[in-house]
């Protein structure tokens, strides 16, 4: 998997490939739909197949203030597209000038600049600026360069179409078994440990402390969690997302103890994969009463991940 930008330019051995375009964040059911139309069309015609993204993503662009609302990094994305079978990840730097490019020039770009030879999106997809472009455009746009354009109608699921908003919303409400659902996968934050204030280790429970940056906030509460290790190992364990209420001053984080696990992870790349709602953030009168509850905490999970005690 090559991760591409038309700063950098196309190389020769992927032009004439295949483009899935779209925004693909989180990368659900509906979107592995589309790179999966583009792979097989890839396949059967011999061709190269590159997933395009956009980064920062078109809302954050013209709405900056709008809280995290990200289900996936481009790292993330970048591992997901390769497992589905592309070749690359072209990345889109959506800036002012991409912004303000009309649909046909964006038509023309993807012609001569990637040398596309089909594009793939789905059904609602827009493109260009005010975001006048839509499938139709596209495919008609597209036959003047010998591009053949097509949609893939969208997926759904429990009667429901499967979109980024229903999972966001899954999220939020404290249910992450549909978001799994609708995800094919748990959904998962990751970044880099960093130095806490020893807080957990004191009470018998170290954790490893992630910001959770441009992730979409999900709601805060305790999680049994499973994680990986730099992509190499997997632990179970359990979780706080929110903003201790415990302690002073409140500072958002994601802390993770990982079940039978004893090292030093302070400046690794881990991933942390919600799996259940255990509960509430919650304040509690003492540290032992929190310190019980972190116990009863840990054998929930321990139960719900289907682990020994």
């Amino acid at each position: 998997m090559e991760r591409l930008s038309l700063k950098s330019g196309i190389p020769a051995h992927l032009r004439g490939a295949i483009l899935a375009l779209g925004n693909f964040d989180g990368f659900h059911l509906g979107h592995q739909a589309v790179v999966g139309r583009a792979v097989s069309r890839g396949h059967h015609e011999r061709r190269p197949v590159i997933v395009a993204t956009f980064d920062p993503h078109p809302v954050h662009f013209f709405k900056p203030e709008l809280p995290p609302f990200r289900l996936t990094s481009l790292a993330q994305r970048e591992r997901l597209f390769a497992h589905a079978g592309a070749d690359g990840m072209l990345v889109f730097d959506f800036d002012a000038d991409l912004a303000a490019t009309d649909a046909e020039d964006f038509v023309t770009l993807l012609a001569e600049r990637i040398g596309a030879a089909g594009v793939v999106t789905g059904e609602d997809f827009t493109f260009g600026r005010g975001r006048c472009g839509n499938a139709e455009l596209l495919r008609e746009a597209s036959a003047q360069y010998d591009i053949v354009a097509e949609t893939v109608g969208p997926v759904a699921l429990g009667g429901e179409i499967i979109s980024s908003s229903r999972i966001r919303e899954a999220l939020k409400n404290g249910d992450p078994g549909t978001a799994t659902r609708l995800l094919s996968r748990p959904f998962a934050i990751e970044a880099e440990v960093q130095h806490g204030d020893a807080r957990g280790r004191e009470l018998g429970y170290p954790t490893a402390n992630l910001a959770m940056g441009e992730y979409l906030r999900p709601a805060y509460g305790i999680y049994a969690v499973r994680v990986w290790i730099d992509d190499q190992h997997q632990y179970a364990g359990v979780a706080n997302v929110g903003t201790r209420p415990m302690f002073d001053p409140p500072q958002e984080l994601l802390e993770a103890h990982l079940f039978d696990f004893d090292g030093d992870l302070y400046g690794k790349r881990i991933e942390v994969a919600l799996h259940h709602f255990i509960r509430p953030e919650a304040k509690f009168d003492s540290l032992q009463a929190l310190t019980a509850q972190m116990d009863r905490d840990s054998a929930e999970a321990r139960r719900l991940l289907a682990l020994p005690e």
